[in-house]
């Protein structure tokens, strides 16, 4: 039995029902075919392709298309040649693609007329092509002829095999050797296979992985049976041609009277149209996906809609990764809900599923915690299973790895021609089997060791979901280094939460480094968590974080501080760790004191023999000595009680209650040296204020006494040229232009295009609602500074050409006014709504709001 005959066996009971719905979702009317207009349309591409294609051996076509109305009949014209479909993704890297098609050796592609400028341009110089125009079907048959390339199949012990039996590859069964097919599954007959694909690559190198139709058929007819499909059903096309569940879903439908729905890819993307597509416009019965898939609709959307009490889902079944716990399972389902779910599990290697499990309703509505996680169930039909320990031996209780296979469940791996029936993969997937059960514990990239120990990082992921605040998540083990936790959740402020509950439920070796929030979690076009694209989420999140660059000594105490909150998970808002706090006294242990060792040294960019030592015994001031005299053993740079840079000032309620404001005294000397600084200040609204040029240019001889005040509006900006500072004079008339002007400040003739560039990027940890402050020294415009602060409470120091921050402060309060800066040229003040004590690089400041006044006190 084959794929097309299934499906020719219900068109032939079913002739005018709907087989196919595509919904482009853009408000227009659904498109569908029955099963004779898909029949019929299957049949015209089969007559094509055997007139144009002069196959060679190995029959083999490439479908390279996106989603639609005519994909069902574009497969079924294929595998009626007969031939194996070879789906290429067009949204796929193009060096992936051109590697799969070239692994295959592929002669023949059939493109979609819609995608063929990209596939062209993706393909162009790797690929002479001759065109054939196909008719009805908006396709173009494209012959390969590739460059340079010599791929052969037979290698290794199948080249071997097939040189010593002298047998010529053929389209014909007559030329195999008869015995030697009673043995092997052997990919050279006719009408052995049915599709072609690659593993997603995630634990590796991409396979090739070549499928008969005796592999796959088995699946179709006993899920047939398990989710008793009929004619009334309506079958969702969750997965990617390039994903073998595809499979399922497509002749599952076609194979039993059902509809099938096909929608476009980009509406997969969008969560709540989604939903109301499959289960208000179109009522989808059974629907196939990955956990992730599913996590997507997010945890409200699938209980008021996927798994409430109305939904029309009557079968909804999860694979492709590990099964949600089932106190997830159990938070996702509304009351009165009676959707079936099942846990399906399998390989692309032993295409596609090889177990299954229906959660049994008393499980789902029971109330008790189950510390195992759901069990794979039995095997599929035709499927064996065994897991083996270490010594590869077959094992019915304890631990192992799941070998699967069967005497027909067989594929063929990259350049294998003969398999022997009944061969077994390994899966590198470990499970535990108890009392004839088998329970998954993670794949064998998931076993890490952390601080000494064993830590399945999927365990981590688990109990993170089953907390309330967290609507989906994932865990990466980054660089082998750090193990972080990403969170989907609609409130920001959970973090420390969020990890307090994680240390009451996972050992010590298993809490997260770090707790990053994302807006959604990524997935590949399998629907399965995108590993790459998270480590590049987290990359660009420490690169952004200014708490992980030491800009010099001045820099570290704060830097220090923030380490400590982070690693003990201390409040964010806490604004000053005391100086006599001790590490193991604040919550500290063995493993958090390395992993605050680690992240000193990755700030100060070098090792620090003795801190870790000096970590667990001694005070936060005691360790900040001992980083200074490490790091600048040459410098008197021993830190000093009074030098606090934050502190809350103390009776706040005294001034709230005589509503005046109370004028508090410095805790450090203030005195101001009298050397005259020189400077341009442009603020909000183009301001520009010029201070003390005046004199500098009278000391220096630069200026008459006729020189006008300090101060400098925009009417008479043109006092500013003797200070060769940059500023732009002159205006175009068309304003996309922008005037040069010379040395001595007249504009020279003639515009430029203006075009914008990135130059740098300071990230300032929220938004930002205060104007940027730009001071620049008249004499050494090499030391311009941008000051801006933002609601993180933070305010910097940015230099204006590279983009470095030369200093960083962390404060009470967000901050929402421009900062000023003061006549002399010393200090940089900024208002906040509470009041506080503030130190910039040089000068320690007072600062406190209240109403509409500001008071600063040296």
């Amino acid at each position: 039995m084959t794929l097309q005959e299934l499906v020719h066996k219900a068109a032939s009971c079913y002739m005018d029902r709907v087989a196919v719905c595509f919904d482009e979702c853009n408000n227009q009317l659904p498109v569908y075919y029955t099963y004779k207009t898909v029949v019929d349309a299957a049949s015209e591409l089969s007559n094509f392709l055997l007139l144009h294609c002069d196959f060679q051996g190995i029959r083999e076509i490439g479908l390279y298309c996106q989603p639609g109305i005519d994909l069902p009949s574009w497969i079924l014209g294929i595998l009626q040649v007969p031939a194996a479909y070879v789906p290429i993704e067009p949204d796929s890297p193009p060096s992936l693609s051109t590697h799969f098609m070239k692994k295959c050796n592929l002669k023949y592609i059939l493109v979609e007329k819609k995608q063929i400028n990209k596939f062209k341009s993706f393909h162009e110089t790797l690929l002479n092509y001759d065109t054939f125009t196909v008719e009805h079907n908006d396709l173009v048959l494209f012959r390969l002829h590739w460059k340079n390339t010599e791929v052969n199949l037979m290698l290794n012990d199948g080249k071997e095999k097939y040189e010593k039996e002298k047998i010529k590859i053929s389209v014909s069964s007559e030329h195999v050797n008869e015995e030697k097919a009673e043995e092997h599954m052997d990919l050279r007959l006719k009408h052995c296979l049915a599709y072609v694909l690659h593993t997603s690559g995630t634990t590796g190198i991409p396979k090739i992985v070549r499928v008969p139709h005796k592999c796959i058929v088995p699946n179709i007819q006993h899920f047939q049976v398990l989710f008793d499909i009929t004619q009334e059903d309506v079958l969702f096309l969750a997965s990617p041609l390039t994903f073998d569940p595809s499979v399922v879903e497509i002749f599952l439908a076609l194979s039993s009277g059902a509809s099938l729905l096909i929608v476009p890819t980009s509406i997969k993307l969008l969560p709540s149209k989604l939903a109301s597509v499959l289960f208000s416009h179109h009522r989808v019965t059974v629907l196939q996906a990955t956990p992730t898939l599913l996590r997507r609709f997010g945890s409200q959307l699938i209980k008021s809609t996927v798994l409430s009490a109305t939904t029309s889902l009557r079968v909804l079944a999860l694979g492709g990764e590990a099964f949600p716990s089932l106190a997830v399972l159990r938070s996702w389902r509304g009351e009165g809900n009676k959707t079936q779910i099942f846990n399906v599990y399998g390989i692309t290697e032993v295409s596609s599923w090889a177990t299954i499990y229906r959660i049994p309703e008393k499980t789902l509505n029971s109330t008790l915690k189950c510390e195992l996680p759901v069990q794979l169930g039995f095997p599929l039909l035709g499927t064996v299973v065994e897991v083996r320990d270490t010594n590869g031996f077959t094992i019915q209780e304890g631990s192992g790895q799941v070998f699967l296979g069967g005497r027909n469940r067989v594929c063929f791996l990259d350049d294998e021609v003969t398999v022997p029936l009944g061969t077994m993969r390994a899966t590198g997937d470990f499970v535990t089997v108890k009392d004839g059960e088998i329970f998954f514990l993670g794949r064998k990239d998931s076993q890490i060791k952390r601080h000494g120990k064993r830590l399945n990082i999927e365990l981590v992921q688990q109990v993170a979901e089953e907390l309330q605040q967290v609507e989906s998540c994932a865990v990466t083990w980054y660089n082998q280094e750090k193990l972080i936790l990403f969170m989907v959740s609609k409130d920001a402020s959970v973090k420390e939460y969020i990890f307090k509950e994680l240390q009451k439920y996972l050992p010590s070796h298993a809490v997260p480094d770090e707790l990053v929030l994302i807006d959604s979690l990524p997935f590949t076009s399998h629907g399965k968590i995108d590993v790459s694209e998270l480590n590049k989420i987290y990359l660009n999140y420490i690169n952004l974080k200014s708490e992980n660059k030491l800009s010099g000594k001045e820099d570290l105490w704060e830097k220090l501080q923030y380490l400590w909150k982070s690693t003990l998970n201390l409040p964010e808002d806490l604004l000053r760790v005391p100086d006599e706090s001790l590490f193991l006294n604040s919550g500290g242990d063995s493993l958090k004191s390395i992993r605050l060792l680690s992240e000193i040294e990755k700030l100060v960019g070098t090792s620090l023999p003795g801190l870790l030592e000096i970590i667990l015994s001694s005070s936060i001031l005691e360790i900040y000595n001992h980083i200074l005299q490490t790091v600048f053993p040459d410098e008197d740079v021993t830190f000093r009680k009074s030098c606090a840079t934050k502190r809350k000032l103390s009776h706040i309620n005294q001034e709230e209650a005589s509503g005046t404001s109370l004028h508090q005294k410095a805790i450090m000397t203030f005195s101001c040296h009298n050397e005259i600084n020189a400077f341009v200040v442009l603020s909000r609204g183009s301001q520009i204020l010029s201070l003390n040029t005046t004199r500098f240019l009278t000391k220096l001889g630069h200026c008459s006494s006729a020189c006008p005040s300090d101060s400098i509006s925009q009417t008479n900006i043109q006092n500013l040229k003797g200070l060769n500072s940059p500023v732009i004079i002159g205006k175009s008339e068309d304003p996309s232009c922008v005037a040069k002007v010379s040395e001595d400040g007249k504009p020279v003739i003639g515009t430029q295009k203006m075009e914008l560039h990135v130059r740098w990027r300071s990230d300032t940890g929220k938004c930002v609602d205060a104007s940027p402050l730009v001071v620049i020294p008249t004499f050494d415009k090499s030391s311009t500074t941008v000051y801006i602060g933002s609601h993180s409470h933070r305010i910097k120091a940015v230099d204006f050409y590279s983009g470095k921050v030369k200093w960083e402060q962390i404060l009470g309060d967000r901050i929402e006014s421009s900062a000023c800066v003061s006549k002399c040229g010393n200090f940089i003040v900024v208002g906040l709504a509470v009041p506080y004590q503030w130190t910039n690089l040089f000068i320690p400041v007072y600062l406190t709001i209240r109403a509409k006044n500001i008071f600063w006190f040296p």
